[in-house]
């Protein structure tokens, strides 16, 4: 009520209202100054107002007063309930927790002024969810009520809040809200089996690394705290098998680590553990976190190819080693009941494996050509076997056979030298060093020996000093060397291996005089630097040459042509003189050699020789004079001759020595006819010296050197 002391009552005062809720929430009585609420007020939604009042004067419309400005306040009453205003609640508590383990805090808000009498004083209780829960009644935290609760048993749990105005006296007003609460997993569960014993049964033809069979232990924990790890426990065909956790099932997979074999053995018994792999040492004392169970693996005989008796046979053969030579053998067996019989075949892939055959029944290995280690040191082929019962089952082994090597070549020396000598060398001086290759597979060891030749040893002009690490150097025997009296030295080496047989080779090796300075430096090797101080150009050595080369040719073809015309001269008898050419290698003693032969005896027949030896011999041992018979006066020259033939024909003791006999001429239309060796046959048939061979020790030479032209067909001079 707004009162000015202005205000007689007469009427002339008027009160007006102004500011917040003015006309629509409050309104004044002009006259009488009282202020009335035309709505019904909510403190939760405006707590107060700020007015103005002022009294104005009813005729002029002037204020009286000065304008006052006053506050009305809502009182506030118990409106409102408690509500939860983050409601229902999710929680979570492991389980086997002790009593008062810490839930969640809820908490109600009540819209009435907390200031003002217990209106927003709110008290907090369970209404579901006894008794394995408590609510403190002034914070509202939620606590276990009971120990040990166990997920495995119940997991979830849905409790009741009840928040109370009023301090939870009667009368007052209430909210509530749930809290669905979830117990946690610990691992306080073992893996158990569901039975002791596992039977499997496995054939004898799976593979290594498959699974045979999966086993699986039980646990009622959750996530990582189910999870399971399998161990085979060491003993009885335990190292046969292997076992994994399947990480999606927790199942424990058997797998196989060697083959099986029925026929060895049929059954295989091991245990098996599984245990946690996370541990919670608060549960420790319950006992121990794993579980043993009893695994009983039957093997199933199956039907299998035959097995080698080795994973590779590794054979060795000497390289020419004759064809159908057993080098070495395969094995296999059917290790089945049944025990079929097996044959054996190449696995043919190339040409190289037909070098060699196998026997089908017994599995030899035979060469079937000539091997060559120099071309190939080793082969590399397979061989199957099958059983006669089942041709499908086979088996495969690998075979090596390494060609051993034979000591067939020489050594020889590895590149070719260029060796080179100064003029002004020393004795001693060493020229080159050579080395030496071998064709044959060295062995560990093997060691080349280098010397001269037999025929080169004598010679003053090199040496060769062999160091016995398989080089030798070429050393000067002399000092100095002259390119014009002789620029090229031809030296033979003789070269030896340490091998068995024993082989060796001569090397020639080219020597050439140069020209060098003081340092043995070498200037010039070429055959011009001799000529350049005589002053001629290589235009005018090359003239030279030439002309020389076409005189000798002039000579040559000139000497051929008086050949060519004495030879048709001679031929132009009718009687065809034919002689053969015979060389000796023994150099008789020329025309001043009277004691070589008497060529007088031939010439004059009339000469009558009584007991006279043979000069062109010196037999070994005394030999008496042979008697001949007198040559009559008139014997025709041909007798004559065929009697000194057929002594020389006759006589064991003369040495095929060099001698000249000279025939003169057996006269025109003689019935002798030629006495040439080569026409003493009817047809031009090759003739059998054969014969010669029963002389004795002294016609050898002469035999050989028959026999190699009649092996070798020789020219015959005609």
């Amino acid at each position: 009520k707004l009162h000015s002391d202005l205000d007689k009552g007469v009427g002339t005062v008027k009160y007006t209202l102004s500011g917040d809720g003015a006309g629509t929430v409050f309104t004044i009585d002009e006259t009488t100054g009282d202020i009335h609420a035309i709505r019904s007020l909510d403190r939760e939604e405006k707590p107060f107002y700020t007015l103005r009042a002022q009294a104005v004067d009813v005729d002029t419309k002037k204020p009286l007063e000065p304008e006052s400005e006053f506050i009305i306040k809502v009182q506030d009453i118990n409106d409102n309930e408690p509500k939860f205003l983050d409601g229902p609640y999710v929680a979570s508590v492991p389980e086997m927790s002790p009593v008062g383990a810490y839930v969640l805090q809820v908490k109600a808000t009540d819209a009435d002024d907390p200031t003002y009498g217990n209106s927003a004083r709110v008290v907090y209780s369970i209404l579901q969810g006894q008794p394995y829960f408590s609510i403190d009644p002034k914070t509202g935290v939620i606590r276990t009520a009971l120990p040990n609760m166990d997920r495995e048993v119940k997991e979830q749990y849905q409790v009741l809040i009840q928040a109370k105005d009023m301090g939870g006296q009667l009368g007052g007003l209430a909210g509530t809200t749930t809290v669905n609460i979830t117990l946690t997993d610990v691992n306080d569960n073992p893996p158990r089996f569901p039975k002791s014993i596992f039977h499997l049964k496995v054939p004898e033809s799976s593979h290594v690394g498959s699974a045979i069979g999966r086993i699986r232990a039980v646990d009622p924990d959750f996530g990582k705290n189910a999870e399971i790890e399998y161990n085979i426990v060491p003993g009885d065909g335990g190292n046969l098998f292997d076992i994994t956790t399947d990480e999606n099932t927790q199942e424990g997979v058997i797998k196989l680590k060697k083959p099986l074999d029925f026929e060895t053995k049929k059954a295989y018994t091991f245990k098996v553990e599984a245990s946690n792999l996370h541990l919670d040492h608060r549960f420790h004392s319950v006992g121990p976190f794993k579980d043993t169970a009893t695994v009983k693996i039957n093997v199933l005989d199956m039907d299998e190819p035959p097995v080698f008796s080795k994973p590779m046979y590794t054979m060795e053969v000497y390289e020419d080693t004759p064809v159908g030579t057993i080098i070495g053998a395969v094995t296999a067996q059917d290790l089945d009941a049944g025990s079929s019989s097996v044959r054996y075949f190449i696995d043919w892939k190339n040409d190289v494996d037909s070098y060699f055959t196998i026997d089908a029944t017994e599995g030899t290995i035979a060469t079937n050509e000539l091997l060559d280690r120099e071309s190939t040191a080793q082969y590399n082929f397979s061989i199957l076997a099958s059983k006669v019962s089942n041709p499908l089952l086979t088996s495969k082994v690998n075979v090596i056979i390494n060609v051993l090597d034979v000591n067939e070549f020489p050594p020889e020396i590895s590149v070719p030298y260029e060796t080179s000598v100064c003029e002004n060398a020393k004795p001693g001086q060493v020229i080159q060093t050579v080395t030496a290759a071998d064709k044959d597979l060295s062995p560990a060891g093997q060691r080349f020996s280098f010397r001269l030749s037999s025929e080169a040893s004598n010679k003053p002009n090199f040496t060769v000093h062999d160091y016995r690490n398989n080089t030798a150097g070429i050393e000067t025997r002399r000092n100095g060397y002259s390119r014009r009296q002789q620029e090229l030295y031809f030296l033979p080496v003789v070269i030896e291996d340490s091998s068995y047989p024993v082989q060796s080779s001569t090397n020639t090796m080219t020597i050439r005089v140069c020209r060098c300075d003081s340092d043995g430096t070498i200037l010039s090797c070429n055959v011009e630097a001799i000529f350049l101080p005589v002053g001629l150009s290589t235009g005018a050595l090359i003239a030279i040459l030439l002309c020389i080369v076409i005189l000798l040719v002039i000579v040559v073809l000139y000497v051929a042509l008086r050949r060519q015309k004495k030879k048709d001269t001679l031929m132009t008898s009718k009687e065809d003189i034919r002689d053969n050419v015979i060389h000796y290698d023994d150099e008789g003693g020329g025309e001043e050699d009277t004691q070589a032969f008497d060529i007088g005896a031939l010439r004059n027949p009339k000469v009558i020789e009584d007991n006279k030896t043979r000069r062109d011999i010196k037999p070994e041992t005394l030999c008496f004079p042979r008697q001949r018979p007198p040559v009559e006066d008139n014997t025709d020259i041909r007798d004559f001759i065929n009697q000194r033939l057929q002594e020389n024909d006759v006589d064991p003791t003369a040495p095929p020595y060099d001698s000249l006999a000279t025939y003169a001429y057996e006269g025109n239309g003689s019935v002798a006819e030629s006495l040439s060796s080569i026409d003493s046959l009817n047809t031009e048939a090759d003739q059998d010296y054969d014969y010669l061979s029963d002389w004795g020790p002294r016609f050898k030479i002469l035999a050989d050197m028959f026999g190699e032209e009649e092996n070798y067909n020789p020219d015959k001079v005609t």
